[in-house]
């Protein structure tokens, strides 16, 4: 099976701000997907793609990347590098040019994942110290204009971080810290008999609010998503015994502890130990999540639990939430789209190509 990362899709803003041509339409209009896709011979891509399967753009880039965040106000995005990766493409998302390669800094790599605050002009990306191998870091970076500049670096309280997300007030940042040590330019794991996964809340100057932690050492805290009520929903890769049930699917909900989801039995077996990409639809109040070693495709009620749909997906790699339901590309087969509007969940293909595309997903 092909390993995958691709981009995870971020839910929407409200409204539509126009600027200069373009319109950053999260309501209504055909949203345009962008993941990162290689090619047959490897060669890797960011790439821009309407759901009816026009290309805006295919940008080829040096390194493969992983998560994908979009400037608030303006039309450009950052790809994030694949950890260990030490590039990221910042991409005008009209055309697909690219504006700047962002180089990590000395005895730094990238984590796969960033965020844009609010205002437009801060960044902070999960990063790598590689001279103490997973001491997490968020790189601060300073946006002006069509260009990210290092700012400086604050402590994830924690090792590996990987994604990073905001509480809806703009201001709290959450951090998935996996827990794994690597070093540069390797993804082995050194310290898998001693792991200190963890889920953060902390301030953006840098101060800890909360530090939490699952029942399982070995359970690597990956990807997020964040509910419009402040629910964090968080998917898990478990790295110890291949027959040990693993608990892949976490929430905290406001003012509660962070805790297992209420999955199943045969939930929990179908995905495999690896879950890769998770989202909220925030109107339907339901989350998604991928499973590709699994081959598993998964659907819940946010609130109660249940299970809305359980599926067969090849390779399932990003999931992001459109207004009629979720969006979901595939590594080796057709993305698809599952409307869940109505009682029984109904799937269509996508004219998006088939295979080669990343873990993650976001939806401009």
């Amino acid at each position: 099976m092909l390993r995958r990362h691709v981009l995870a899709l971020g839910s929407a803003l409200l409204g539509a701000v126009s600027l200069g041509g373009w319109t950053f339409s999260r309501r209504g209009a055909e949203p345009l997907l962008l993941s990162a896709r290689d090619d047959a011979d490897g060669r890797h891509y960011a790439v821009g793609y309407r759901l009816d399967g026009s290309q805006v753009f295919a940008t080829p880039v040096a390194q493969r990347c992983h998560d994908i965040v979009e400037h608030p106000q303006q039309p450009i995005a950052l790809f994030v590098a694949r950890r260990p990766g030490t590039q990221s493409y910042l991409i005008d998302l009209r055309d697909g040019r690219l504006l700047q390669t962002v180089e990590a800094q000395t005895d730094r790599h990238f984590y796969g994942h960033a965020v844009f605050h609010g205002d437009g002009e801060w960044l902070y990306a999960t990063e790598n110290d590689t001279r103490d191998p997973g001491r997490g870091l968020l790189g601060v970076y300073r946006f002006d204009g069509e260009h990210l500049s290092h700012h400086g670096e604050l402590s994830t309280h924690g090792l590996g971080p990987h994604q990073v997300s905001w509480l809806p007030d703009g201001e709290t940042l959450v951090v998935a810290n996996g827990g794994i040590r690597t070093e540069a330019e390797s993804r082995v794991e050194m310290n898998l008999d001693a792991m200190q996964p963890s889920l953060v809340l902390m301030q953006r100057d840098g101060r800890l609010i909360s530090k939490e932690t699952l029942a399982q050492q070995m359970n690597s805290i990956r990807h997020l998503a964040i509910a419009a009520d402040g629910t964090i929903v968080a998917g898990q890769q478990f790295m110890g015994d291949a027959h040990e049930p693993a608990e892949l699917l976490a929430i905290k909900r406001p003012g509660q502890a962070f805790a297992a989801f209420p999955l199943g039995a045969e939930q929990r077996q179908a995905m495999n130990q690896y879950t890769a990409s998770v989202a909220i639809h925030n109107d339907l109040r339901l989350v998604a999540l991928t499973a590709p070693r699994g081959n598993r495709f998964f659907i819940w009620d946010l609130d109660s639990g249940a299970v809305r749909l359980d599926a067969p997906l090849p390779d399932c790699a990003g999931v992001g939430a459109v207004p009629d339901g979720f969006v979901v590309t595939s590594g080796q087969g057709r993305c698809r789209l599952y409307d869940c509007r109505a009682e029984q969940i109904a799937m269509r293909p996508l004219q998006l190509p088939p295979g080669l595309w990343d873990n993650h997903l976001h939806l401009a």
